[in-house]
């Protein structure tokens, strides 16, 4: 089993994350967003539109999965969280993780309403590794 560390360095190492939402009749929906901006503890900090479907969703299902995935020649690699997801619009958190590209998407820059943070807060995962994978909870990795 991969130590918390493991795993998260694992993460920081990846450009791509696969974020996972439910719809409004209890289907998955998979998407594909660059990696997280922040990552402190269990928590992935994501920048995204307020008025998107994925915040919508949020909005009124916290349930979500991230997934990250490392494909070599011989050798694929892969880590799926599961956990909750938060829309935040705080002036304080949204400033942290801005860069300066954003404005291109953001017209109002910081304080644009619809700029807003996606705050993932993992509690397991699985991970896959040379034809093994593994269950953990967050809590209980070393």
């Amino acid at each position: 089993m991969k130590t918390k560390e493991q795993i998260f360095e694992f993460i920081k190492k990846q450009k791509t994350t696969f974020l996972a939402s439910v719809d409004e009749d209890g289907f998955p929906n998979l998407k594909a967003m660059f990696a997280p901006r922040k990552i402190e503890g269990n928590c992935f900090y994501f920048s995204t539109n307020t008025s998107s479907m994925r915040s919508q969703q949020f909005m009124k299902n916290s349930k979500a999965s991230i997934y990250f995935y490392q494909r070599g020649r011989f050798r694929y690699e892969g880590i799926m969280l599961i956990g909750t997801m938060e829309v935040l619009q705080d002036t304080e958190i949204k400033k942290e993780i801005w860069q300066t590209g954003d404005s291109m998407f953001y017209k109002k820059g910081v304080t644009d309403p619809d700029y807003c943070v996606l705050k993932f807060t993992a509690v397991k995962g699985r991970h896959y590794c040379d034809l093994k994978t593994e269950s953990f909870l967050i809590k209980d990795l070393a």
